[in-house]
């Protein structure tokens, strides 16, 4: 199991993803949090889960797609942790435009935001 370390970028499109969420899915107002943390659970667990993002220029970066949110998840696995790198809604007809992230801290995951 690897930990997932979020970069400052996809830290912003979660927080941004999920104020909309709740401000917008009343009927569902958890789903966001509970598919975000399942899908980290999962590439915490299983780094090779996800496909290879075709669609973005660095290199070995993998998508899940969270069905029932409807978004991708962009990961990487950096050293011996998984660095999330973007939160992409799929109805977006191309991938988000990855850049190395700056060296410095990265963010701790969003789940435990609460968001």
């Amino acid at each position: 199991m690897l930990p997932i370390k979020v970069t400052a970028a996809a830290d912003s499109q979660i927080q941004k993803a999920a104020d909309w969420w709740l401000a917008n899915r009343e009927k569902a107002p958890q789903a966001f949090k509970e598919e975000l943390q399942r899908g980290f659970a999962l590439i915490s667990q299983r780094p090779d889960a996800g496909a290879k993002a075709t669609n973005v220029r660095l290199k070995d970066v993998r998508r899940i797609h969270l069905s029932r949110i409807r978004y991708f998840v962009y990961y990487r696995v950096q050293g011996r942790q998984v660095e999330v790198l973007a939160l992409w809604h799929s109805s977006r007809l191309k991938g988000p435009v990855l850049k190395e992230p700056p060296d410095q801290p990265l963010q701790p995951t969003a789940e435990k935001r609460g968001g």
